[in-house]
């Protein structure tokens, strides 16, 4: 899938090419470090655009846990940004704890406007 609903993107590709993989995953992984969100204790689904009509209805389907867990990320990575400050190195998102966790909640609502878009155009006909 080139174009999925969370933007274009070449991963399934190089998942699939072990070659591929190989050359880029140092690579992919050194851009996410430098990027800096996991040194104020984000994981990437944080930085997904919130003002999308399907990232907003995927929030809602969050477990009070996961919606907890990522009130306090934001609070904490505010507070290092006020401070003009990293957080600890204790303090920072591993690479293991990156998960995503709001990815398969958006691609569900996704199916689901594509299934609602689909059942909302047929035509009945009348025998």
């Amino acid at each position: 899938m080139l174009f999925g609903p969370l933007g274009p993107s070449l991963a399934p590709y190089v998942r699939s090419s072990r070659t591929l993989s190989k050359w880029l995953k140092p690579i992919a992984n050194w851009y996410a470090n430098v990027s800096g969100y996991r040194k104020v204790g984000l994981v990437y689904d944080d930085l997904l655009v919130e003002e999308r009509p399907d990232v907003q209805r995927a929030l809602t389907r969050l477990t009070p846990r996961e919606a907890y867990d990522r009130a306090f990320r934001f609070k904490r990575a505010s507070q290092a940004s006020v401070l003009h400050k990293e957080l600890p190195k204790s303090e920072w998102t591993n690479p293991e704890e990156d998960v995503r966790y709001l990815k398969p909640h958006v691609l569900e609502v996704v199916k689901e406007d594509q299934e609602r878009r689909v059942w909302d155009t047929i035509d009945v006909v009348r025998k």
